[in-house]
């Protein structure tokens, strides 16, 4: 019988395949996190005045803005390998 050679970490190598799902699940977790700052109150109430944008209240120009900045941020995430 041959002894087994020795190693000095106890769990073996993440193969290379696995570190481009990680990086991409944290970038996602990112964009969760961003998407409950910009949709949370302090945030809010600064958008939240009688101002208009080309008859747009300002506020619900800043909720669909941000939204679909997440939205196409998510989907860029997703798509790129």
């Amino acid at each position: 019988m041959l002894p087994l050679p020795h190693t000095s970490s106890p769990m073996p190598p993440i193969p290379s395949q696995e570190r481009p799902e990680q990086r991409r699940g944290q970038r996602l977790l990112f964009v969760s996190l961003l998407f409950g700052i910009l949709f949370n109150f302090p945030l809010l109430a600064v958008f939240d005045h009688d101002g208009r944008v080309g008859g747009i209240p300002v506020l619900y120009l800043y909720v669909l803005l941000a939204w679909c900045a997440l939205v196409l941020l998510t989907g860029w995430l997703v798509r790129t390998k």
